[in-house]
């Protein structure tokens, strides 16, 4: 497989092309467009979902109950400790994904917003994705239960314009949650570079990496064209909203923090030292604002930290059905681990959040063969359960790993330990499996 380097970042040199599907995932008349990766079509949600890792819907909001909200939101108003982060969570995407058992379904997510809360012991979660009905249905769920919210629309490979009307629209209800009560952050997207068009020549992300590794493009205007694009959501995002907003940059991003209130990172560092961590995340302070890890996390095998952002490069997509490619150990111990000892940095940096990548991957299917378990290349702290390798029914489920009971865990405790801290839930520990 030919690799490039984007940002230090190994790169899989992608053989791709569009096509659409008919999708109802997100509303009424929608199309779902699908990627064909290495031979396999997969959704342009999951495939965006993928390349932002890189680092270079129909159904209305529930109504509000504003006196439920302000109560469970009451506890958030205290000032942050010195120490221990302010908010714990993890990210949680919406999205068509790719066939429709595996897309958004507001059963599945009501459940799993019940779950981050009373079972994960989380206090925040990042809703990221696109469709603004789904957006604001998982969004409002999340507040009704007390959990602080982060909204980050990632509309994506559309006009600028349509890109910067789904913000503001995505703005407005984060709005109306925070008069009612919620605790809630807008984000006015993520890695800008990557999926909107005009700022890096191309069609879509795998034309930009081409492009931007084959020398094709000035890498200044560049940083000036996703500069201007960033003010431009910066200035839609305060329109629409008067509560902290924030950007979801990759690590290396050269972001201008004065348009924000928080400064945040997508960060998919691995080091041996933990002074190595401390010190790479010491210049995210030099801005005088809160630093939020909006994303950080590993697969389950052997030696995934290393390979940072990629780690889920390791499928073979031209097989029938898809295989892991060489001989992978699952180990979701490693995936456990590195998300602890991440956290661990973090709180005694006193960091404002950490938002662990990512709660599941619906359409990687864990398999007890190790060739066909494409659940490695999960993110996830819960793996997806298929009747078949082919394709998933509309009753696959999902199993805790390692990481889901280990977080749990740790977020429990460290509530537990730290009044100032926004309660997810009781601190009632999950028994480990």
């Amino acid at each position: 497989m030919i690799t490039f380097e984007v940002g230090g970042a190994r790169v899989p040199g992608f053989s791709a092309r569009r096509r659409t599907a008919a999708s109802t995932g997100g509303g009424a008349g929608r199309r779902r467009e699908e990627i064909e990766l290495f031979g396999e079509r997969i959704s342009r949600a999951r495939f965006l979902a993928r390349t932002a890792a890189l680092g270079v819907v129909a159904a209305a909001a529930p109504a509000f109950v504003p006196g439920r909200i302000e109560a469970n939101a009451a506890a958030s108003t205290r000032p942050a400790s010195p120490r221990g982060l302010r908010y714990r969570g993890i990210t949680y995407e919406v999205a068509d994904g790719g066939t429709r058992a595996t897309g958004w379904q507001v059963a599945r997510m009501r459940n799993d917003m019940r779950v981050i809360r009373d079972e994960l012991h989380a206090s925040s979660v990042s809703v990221f994705g696109d469709g603004v009905q789904r957006m604001a249905a998982t969004a409002s769920e999340a507040a009704e239960r007390g959990l602080h919210v982060w909204l980050q629309p990632r509309l994506a490979d559309v006009p600028r314009r349509e890109i910067l009307d789904h913000l503001a629209e995505v703005g407005k209800h984060a709005e109306e949650m925070r008069r009612q009560g919620a605790q809630v952050h807008l984000s006015v997207g993520a890695e800008f570079f990557l999926f909107v068009p005009g700022i890096v020549p191309g069609d879509d992300p795998v034309e930009r990496i081409q492009n931007i590794t084959g020398g094709k493009v000035d890498l200044r205007r560049v940083k000036q064209r996703l500069g201007r694009f960033i003010a431009r959501a910066a200035k839609v995002g305060r329109s629409v909203f008067q509560g902290r907003l924030t950007y979801g940059a990759a690590q290396d991003d050269k972001v201008d923090w004065r348009l924000f209130d928080i400064v945040s990172v997508n960060y998919y560092s691995s080091f041996r030292r933990r002074s190595d961590y401390v010190r790479e995340l010491k210049r995210y302070r030099r801005w005088g604002k809160p630093v939020a890890i909006t994303e950080f996390g590993t697969c389950a095998y052997k030696g995934a930290p290393r390979r940072g952002g990629m780690a889920w490069d390791v499928v073979d997509y031209q097989k029938r059905p898809p295989q892991i490619i060489g001989t992978l150990v699952r180990s979701e111990e490693t995936q456990a681990r590195y998300i602890i000892r991440l956290l661990d940095i973090f709180e005694s940096m006193g960091l404002y959040a950490a938002m662990v990548y990512n709660f599941v991957s619906p359409d990687d299917r864990h398999d007890p063969s190790p060739r066909y378990d494409i659940d490695l290349a999960s993110y996830g702290v819960v793996k997806a359960i298929w009747k078949t390798r082919d394709k998933p029914t509309s009753n696959w489920h999902w199993e805790p790993k390692l990481a889901f009971h280990a977080l749990a865990e740790h977020n429990a405790l460290a509530a537990a330990g730290n009044p100032d801290t926004p309660p997810g839930a009781s601190p009632r520990l999950t028994r480990r499996r």
